[in-house]
């Protein structure tokens, strides 16, 4: 059997909305199983020299705990990746690679998971929902401790994301960076702009400039990335929304007709992918 799962990058927090918000973009990866080749593992793209190819990867690693979930196990195969979403960027590169597993197990094997049964999955392996719950349903999608909402963005939506070349920033040294307890003024700041956030991206764009705020996680880690906090700042004086991408070190801004982001030259990578309104999708070859 010859099946290929495509997943979306994913922008998570989306400012005031800490490990709750979502946003799939239009910047996939694929993989690629063969259950009639011989068995290997092969990358292309992005990290494709620095990825383990003997089978520890977090796909394979994401596919073994579907089929050990259920009971089943799973045949020898050859494994390829197109990578097109950058490693420890703040893209959801990680979920993406989980997601894709677990997808691909349970075509392969026939689990008929529910969304939030792969959800579940993803989230022993990645440990927060955000990025994965996007990956899976697409769109915007609100991760709480009950489960997830799923919703439409605005058509009018145009996403920017600003990634630095030379820059990464592991997640897990994202979140050490955090304080351990903040102000209740901050927190109550963070409720009210994460409830205005998600109008404005579903239904009031015109709002993002004023919503996209936080108190916090940005700062502390904005702190470890100086290089990104100074295109951070500059952007937002320029009047263009913006915020860091999930953990960072990219960040994601908004553009609108005649307010773009100017490129901040050597260093540096735009894209402008736009909202990939399906999340992850498996196809028989």
């Amino acid at each position: 059997m010859r099946l290929r799962a495509t997943v979306p990058a994913t922008a998570a927090n989306l400012g005031p909305g800490f490990d709750c918000f979502g946003l799939a973009l239009d910047l996939c990866n694929e993989v690629t199983i063969d259950t009639g080749a011989e068995p290997m593992v092969a990358w292309e793209g992005e990290g494709a020299g620095e990825l383990p190819v003997d089978g520890s990867d977090l796909v394979a690693r994401a596919m073994a705990q579907a089929a050990r979930a259920s009971g089943a196990a799973l045949p020898p195969m050859a494994r390829r990746g197109l990578n097109r979403i950058p490693l420890e960027r703040g893209l959801g590169s990680s979920a993406a690679a989980c997601v894709a597993g677990i997808v691909l197990a349970d075509r392969l094997l026939d689990l008929r998971l529910a969304p939030d049964e792969v959800l579940d999955l993803a989230v022993e392996i990645e440990g927060h929902p955000d990025n994965a719950a996007a990956a899976i349903a697409g769109g915007l999608t609100l991760a709480f401790g009950d489960g997830t909402i799923h919703l439409t963005p605005s058509p009018e939506l145009r996403p920017a994301i600003l990634i630095p070349l030379e820059v990464r920033l592991a997640t897990a040294e994202a979140r050490d960076a955090l304080p351990p307890e903040v102000p209740f003024a901050d927190a109550v700041f963070n409720a009210s702009h994460a409830a205005a956030a998600v109008v404005a991206l579903t239904s009031e764009p015109r709002l993002l400039a004023q919503v996209l705020r936080d108190r916090l996680h940005q700062e502390a880690r904005l702190r470890l990335v100086p290089e990104v906090e100074a295109v951070f700042q500059g952007i937002r004086k320029s009047g263009v929304p913006v915020c860091v991408s999930g953990a960072g070190p990219s960040l994601l801004a908004f553009e609108s007709p005649g307010v773009e982001v100017v490129n901040p030259g050597p260093g540096w990578r735009v894209l402008r992918p736009g909202v990939r309104i399906i999340g992850a999708d498996v196809a028989e070859l």
